[in-house]
């Protein structure tokens, strides 16, 4: 690492991590004003509340790094202009282009950063204070709906790997925070979409291997004395609608069992990524739950859009670095430092809600998922592009 290089590398990094401590202790600060009305309820104390927040940090620091690396280096670049540091540089055949690199490999670290943070720490933490919340006091998770937890799966015979025969919708009432599940229903149908049984269970307890635990169970059985035809078959002459696909019982069973094992697609991770906020999912939790929705032929473009952002957003690092560095190029007499800082603030807090805008406007849309995501990168670097022509012309 050359001399220049490692000088800029350390006035940049010294002024983005100061602003991203600073901006980390704003969100935790309005995290723990948030969470103070809960404190004294059961046993949620104000320690339990503190290490919420903390163990929410991490999330906040995949969320904000790009503008604290805007913000630090508008400062930085900045602070070189008003010295004149910059312009003698310049005057040492130092051209943009060079600059620009130097930015490049500084901006490689911060991404680096950004992308362990988003897909190893945060996926963690963000459960474990979860758990920490809901454990002290004394709660089990709520759920999206007020019947619970929802999710769908399919039926296979002869185990996981074998053919589909139908389908199942998934119900918990509650689920605790070791992942077990309370007041289980699961309403199984037919390749038809006629029910065959009703299971309800007191709790259900993962054992592995595609393998639920039922305790206390109830199982109806509904028999059907026609069998029909899959769908797409055509229809004999004089037979209605009704009788090809409706729903004939012959007979009602039920039985009750002290457990029963259920062999199920869905497994804890899926169960625990489907109550979660996909912004504090990794990519890889994101790949394997869309792809679960788009086996059982459920809504996949929000988590899409999720999955495109985990990938994008700590790439946008560079563009926001590339549009700072125009400001290296304004001299004193264009604004003093604070004035650049607040214009840097105001950038940050633009990308931060045209990203969030595209996000909604694309599912809104339905626009491809990787636009949406890419799409306020482009217009930012768009803007970095021309920055940087005009004060070169300038």
């Amino acid at each position: 690492m050359s001399i220049l290089q490692r000088y800029f590398f350390v006035n940049i990094a010294q002024a983005v991590l100061f602003v991203l401590v600073a901006m980390l202790g704003l969100t935790a600060f309005m995290d723990l004003t948030g969470e103070l009305p809960s404190v004294g309820k059961g046993g949620y104390l104000f320690q339990h509340a503190l290490l919420y927040v903390l163990l929410l940090i991490p999330g906040h620091v995949y969320e904000v790094m790009p503008v604290a690396a805007l913000i630090g280096t508008i400062y930085t670049m900045a602070q070189f202009a008003q010295s004149s540091e910059f312009t003698i540089m310049r005057a040492s055949s130092m051209s943009t282009g060079m600059v620009a690199w130097m930015l490049f490999k500084i901006g490689i670290v911060f991404v680096v950063i950004t992308f362990v943070f988003g897909e190893l720490v945060t996926p963690r933490s963000a459960p474990l204070a979860e758990r920490l919340r809901l454990s002290a006091k004394g709660a089990a998770v709520s759920a999206e709906f007020r019947s619970g937890m929802w999710t769908k799966d399919t039926v296979h015979t002869g185990g996981l790997k074998g053919p589909v025969t139908g389908s199942r919708f998934f119900n918990a009432r509650q689920i605790r925070p070791d992942g077990q599940l309370l007041d289980v229903r699961l309403y199984e149908f037919d390749a038809n979409m006629r029910m065959r049984s009703l299971v309800t269970a007191a709790s259900a307890t993962f054992s592995g291997n595609g393998v639920w635990r039922l305790q206390d169970v109830t199982e109806t059985l509904f028999s059907n004395s026609r069998v029909l035809r899959a769908p797409g078959t055509p229809a004999l002459d004089g037979e209605s609608i009704q009788a090809r696909f409706g729903q004939d019982t012959a007979s009602v069973a039920t039985r009750k069992v002290a457990a029963l094992d259920l062999e199920s697609e869905i497994t804890p991770k899926i169960v625990a990524v489907s109550r979660s906020d996909p912004e504090r999912m990794s990519a890889s939790e994101l790949a394997v739950y869309t792809r679960h929705l788009a086996e059982n032929r459920q809504e996949t473009e929000r988590f899409k859009i999720a999955f495109w952002k985990k990938l994008i957003d700590p790439l946008s690092i560079f563009v926001l670095m590339a549009l700072a560095l125009p400001f290296g190029y304004l001299h004193t007499r264009s604004g003093g430092v604070s004035l650049k800082i607040f214009i840097g603030i105001m950038i940050g807090v633009s990308f931060l809600l045209i990203n969030s805008l595209f996000s909604h406007v694309g599912m809104l849309s339905i626009w491809p998922a990787f636009l949406t995501a890419a799409a306020p990168s482009l217009l930012f670097l768009l803007m970095a592009i021309a920055a940087l022509r005009w004060v070169e012309r300038h």
